[in-house]
């Protein structure tokens, strides 16, 4: 079986006193966080900053200690894929999406973006993340 790896963030900034969260829509309408291949010889850390600024226009700092992984099957590839999140934050920037991969971005309160996505992996990881927020930020 193959396998691939890539490396993404959930990324959120505070705005009104709130957090909220980034997400990514892809061409088929789904959300998600970005996130894309290692390539090369990068860390997991590179490859989340560069797939992060290449998808959104936004240079953010990850948040140490938190890291998140989740992992599946893809049919039309026979893969299994694996994907490590990190935690990062933004401030004072616009998001510009790549209109090549996606078709929207957008910033949405936690409540918001959990009725937004779709796949229960997505959801875990951004409880995981909002979790880690509220437990050591406040």
């Amino acid at each position: 079986m193959k396998y691939e790896k890539s490396c993404g963030a959930v990324v959120f900034t505070e705005s009104d006193g709130e957090i909220k969260y980034l997400l990514i829509s892809s061409l088929e309408g789904i959300y998600g966080f970005p996130k894309g291949h290692v390539e090369g010889n990068e860390t997991e850390t590179e490859t989340a900053l560069r797939e992060v600024y290449e998808e959104t226009n936004l240079k953010i700092e990850l948040i140490n200690g938190f890291r998140t992984t989740t992992e599946y099957f893809m049919p039309t590839k026979e893969a299994l894929k694996q994907v490590v999140y990190f935690l990062g934050r933004f401030e004072n920037q616009n998001v510009v999406y790549q209109k090549e991969e996606l078709s929207g971005a957008c910033l949405v309160n936690y409540l918001d973006a959990m009725e937004m996505l779709q796949f229960d992996n997505s959801k875990r990881i951004l409880k995981e993340a909002n979790d880690y927020l509220l437990n050591n930020f406040n």
